[in-house]
């Protein structure tokens, strides 16, 4: 009986942010790291040559979320999440401390966001903070169709280079803030 290994799951939407962002750093677009998993070692081994191996560890705290960074003097905070086998995403999926980091971060000034790809239609979405935050606190679901996501995030579409050019919406977002900020400023001139 073979046995499901999850080790690597999300890999391919992970692998296409790092080649994305290391194209962002390349041409000095912007500055968006994957965030290390804070983890203790508690044994290490050495091999004949002194070559160190962790042989135990542990999490030392949850991690909050994949990547962080800056663009245009903004601060950026964002978890990415694969779907391999169906169009819904199962808000479990994302931890609650994770969505409170995300709400912190959003609250502050920053931009936050999930990015999901549905594997089964091949489609990469981009989701602020707020609409998620918004769905779950007017749902009972416990899953988010990819309607919500197709109706109220961003598709990111795939190319060659970059290979999810995700600063495209960022930059959308960043516009309507500034749209909005002097909107405000506005009517209180009035």
């Amino acid at each position: 009986m073979k046995t499901a290994n999850h080790s690597n799951r999300g890999m391919g939407l992970e692998n296409d942010i790092n080649l994305t962002n290391s194209y962002y750093l390349e041409k000095d677009i912007a500055v968006i790291y994957k965030k290390p998993t804070p983890i203790k070692v508690t044994k290490v081994s050495y091999d004949c040559i002194g070559n160190k191996r962790v042989k135990d560890a542990f999490y030392e705290k949850p991690s909050t979320t994949d990547y962080n960074g800056l663009y245009k003097g903004k601060y950026i905070d964002f978890e990415a999440k694969e779907i391999k086998n169906s169009n819904i995403f199962p808000i479990i999926n994302i931890h609650k401390h994770q969505i409170e980091h995300l709400s912190r971060i959003n609250k502050h000034g920053g931009i936050a966001f999930i990015i999901v790809r549905f594997c089964n239609n091949n489609t990469t979405y981009l989701l602020e903070i707020n609409k998620l935050i918004s769905f779950i606190d007017n749902n009972k679901r416990k899953s988010i169709p990819i309607e919500y996501f197709e109706d109220c995030g961003y598709i990111i579409k795939e190319s060659y280079i970059p290979r999810l050019n995700y600063i495209k919406i960022i930059d959308n977002i960043i516009s309507k803030e500034n749209l909005w900020k002097n909107l405000k400023g506005n009517s209180k001139s009035l």
